[in-house]
Formats: structure tokens, C-alpha cells, sequence
């Protein structure tokens, strides 16, 4: 089998996170949307279509133009219902649900789907609801659960007791999974009560630190000294997180190293979170957050009152920083003004809180190839392409 990924119309509410990624790259509970469906399927191969300007730092490989293939939709994860489904899908069938094309099964691989291509084809309509996200908060919604379910994909066995370091105080340690190559310093609270903690390859969880499940701290994360942890966060891989986390996301390569407080937000890669820097996620008056569409710019409810701050890749705040409820930030922009910054930061603004100017290309760059230096990592002429081509289209 091979797999091909699309993205339809909705797939532009999650900018700014998607505005440096394909959506199948967002993380949610411990792996990418990608990773889920590769583990998931075992696929032969797996291809994609990406945005234009995306396509040289995402290459897909070639598809085989003589193997049959599925097109799968990336705000779709995998589930039993539908990998059972799938198993018995046949050529040139179409599954919906709500009227939103899911997976189509194709004899060839096609130089683009689309939708008269989908409207041809033998449409069947799904009779459960699939796991799928429509909105960028859905991601923290459906975080802890991925979390557990992801476990169960990746067949971790737990620690069971296994003898980890002195002093750590674990509840439930049939319910936690710890890395064998993954340390964990004296002092810890491992707290599995409520669901699942899981400290993946490499990870370090400093000393006295409280970890709440469900939570996720991936491969080569450290989780600071005291640090306190609360359930449906992730912690992606090489990050770097202390203070109090309560239902987050981080992408790969994001710090928040000191204290402050960050809940029910997401961020992207690259960012980095100024000491005592603040996140606000419920407003005075308890009412329903409101943000801002990041292409339309029109605002709209979220549904709930919990929600925090969408941050794009390479965006930083300065020391005591304070981010309104309902903050979207878009790509390296930096935040160092000492009131509440607006709730929505376009990418590339130089927020002083009085000009704020363009953050000029140049200068932008440099700190980009700085940071991602520190972790020994070069920035490629592929990826200054697509932050040149997001700072045109800022600047347009």
C-alpha cells in the first residue's frame, strides 16, 4: 500500500502553525498525524501534496504510478472504526462524513486530487463519527486522549515498578512509561492516576519536578527542576520546559526554561518563552474566548473558556511577558513590549509596544540560524526560501 496525503479547504484554520508545516507535520498527544497513520498502516510508502512554496523543504517522494493508492485526509487520525473500514475499502471508493471527502481509494496516483476527481468516484458514507480536527483548538481537546492512544500504537510497555531513581514517588506505575535510555532525577512525582505519563528516549525529567497525566514528554525533552506539569500537555521533542504547563502543546525545539505559567495553548517550533513570561487562558468575566481568524481576520467564539495562545514558529517573548486570552502570534516575530501585546501579532513584527516595525528579513534570519545553531542544526537554503516567501507575504 501506499499512502498519499491531501489537505482540503478547512485545512487553513490551523495557521499560523501550519503556515511552516503541512498539516499532517502538527503534533497532537505524542507522534505527528504523519507518524500516527505510518505506524497505524505500515505503509509501503507515503507521499503528500504541500502548499507551493512548502514544496522544497517538504519533497515528497514519487508515489508509484502503477500501485494502487490511498488519499488520505490530514485533519483525519487513524481509529479502529476506520483502519477496520479502510481494510476493506475497494478501487475508486470515496468515504465521507458530514460531507468532508476522509480517504479515497485510487487505482494511480493523480498529479493533484481534487474535488471532480472525489465527485466521480464511489461515495460512502461513513455511519460513526471518526476522530478528525476542524479547528486549532481541537488539538489541545483531543491531546490527552491521542496521548493514550498513541501509547497503545507505539505497544510501550509500563515501568511496572522498575527501579528508576531514589526518592521518586510514582502513582499508578502500571500506567507510566519511561524510556530505558530516559532519566528521571530524585525527587520526581510521577502522578498516572488520572491517565498515562510517558518520558520518552533520551528525555530528562529534572529534580522534584510533578508530572499530571495524561502527559508527554518526547524524545530528548527536558522537563526543568520543579517544574510543574499538568494533564493533556505535550512536551515535544529536543524542548525545554519548566515552570507551570496545564494542557499544552510544543512542537519540536521550544523553550519556556523558567518560571511563568502557559495552559491550554500551542506552540510551534523554534520558540522560546522569556523568563516569568505569562499566558493568560480564561477571561475576567468567565465568558467565551474569541480569536482571531488568521486569514480573515474576522473573530470568532471558540466554544469554550479555556483557551490561551497559538504561537508560530521562531517567535519569542521577553522577560515578564503577558499574553492575552485568545492570543494568535504568526512566525518570528518578538514580543518585548511591558503591556498586553495585541491578540493578534502578525509574523515578522517587532512588538514594542509603541512603532512596532516590520522585523526586518535580515535580522530575522540571523537570529534563526543563532538559535537553531545552539542545537547544532543548519539552517537550509530550503527552509530561508519559505521564511523569505512568509515575510513577502507579510510585507505584501
Amino acid at each position: 500500500m501506499q499512502i498519499i496525503f491531501f489537505e482540503d479547504t478547512i485545512a487553513r484554520r490551523f495557521k499560523p502553525l501550519t503556515l511552516t508545516r503541512p498539516l499532517w507535520d502538527l503534533r497532537v498527544g505524542i507522534l505527528t498525524i504523519f507518524e500516527k497513520w505510518k505506524y497505524s498502516l505500515n505503509p509501503d510508502s507515503l507521499a503528500w501534496e504541500a502548499q507551493p512554496y512548502l514544496k522544497k523543504l517538504f519533497p515528497s517522494p514519487s508515489p508509484d504510478k502503477d500501485k494502487a493508492c490511498l488519499y488520505i485526509n490530514s485533519r483525519f487520525l487513524p481509529s479502529q472504526k476506520l483502519l477496520d473500514l479502510l481494510a476493506k475499502a475497494q478501487i475508486n471508493e470515496a468515504f465521507y462524513y458530514n460531507d468532508e471527502p476522509v480517504c479515497f481509494m485510487s487505482d494511480k496516483p493523480h498529479t493533484e486530487l481534487t474535488y471532480s476527481i472525489l465527485e466521480s468516484a464511489n461515495r460512502t458514507e461513513l455511519d460513526f463519527k471518526p476522530v478528525f480536527v476542524e479547528y486549532l483548538w481541537e488539538l489541545l481537546e483531543s491531546n490527552g486522549k491521542q496521548i493514550m492512544e498513541d501509547i497503545k500504537l507505539l505497544d510501550i510497555p509500563s515501568i511496572k515498578g522498575s527501579e528508576i531513581a531514589n526518592g521518586t514517588v510514582l502513582v499508578e506505575p502500571d500506567n507510566i512509561f519511561i524510556a530505558k535510555d530516559a532519566t528521571v532525577e530524585p525527587g520526581v512525582i510521577l502522578m498516572a492516576d488520572k491517565g498515562p505519563v510517558f518520558i520518552g528516549p533520551n528525555a530528562v525529567i529534572e529534580a522534584g519536578a510533578i508530572l499530571k497525566g495524561p502527559v508527554a514528554v518526547c524524545n530528548n525533552a527536558t522537563v526543568k527542576m520543579r517544574a510543574r506539569i499538568y494533564d493533556s500537555s505535550t512536551i515535544g521533542p529536543f524542548s525545554k520546559v519548566g515552570g507551570e504547563v496545564s494542557s499544552t502543546i510544543f512542537h519540536s525545539y521550544s523553550n519556556k526554561a523558567h518560571d511563568g505559567f502557559v495552559g491550554n495553548s500551542i506552540f510551534g517550533q523554534w520558540c522560546n518563552l522569556g523568563a516569568d513570561s505569562n499566558t493568560s487562558n480564561l477571561k475576567n468575566n468567565y465568558d467565551f474566548v474569541r480569536i482571531q481568524d488568521w486569514e480573515t481576520k474576522e473573530f470568532y467564539r471558540v466554544g469554550f473558556q479555556f483557551f490561551g495562545t497559538v504561537m508560530g514558529d521562531h517567535s519569542k517573548t521577553s522577560i515578564n511577558s503577558m499574553l492575552s486570552t485568545g492570543t494568535t502570534c504568526g512566525v518570528s516575530s518578538n514580543i518585548f513590549t511591558s503591556d498586553f501585546p495585541p491578540k493578534y501579532i502578525p509574523s515578522f513584527t517587532w512588538l514594542d509596544g509603541v512603532k512596532n516595525p516590520e522585523f526586518r528579513f535580515d535580522k530575522a534570519l540571523e537570529v534563526m540560524k543563532a538559535m537553531m545553531a545552539r542545537r547544532k542544526i543548519e539552517l537550509s537554503d530550503e527552509y530561508e526560501h519559505m521564511m523569505r516567501y512568509l515575510f513577502n507575504e507579510r510585507s505584501a
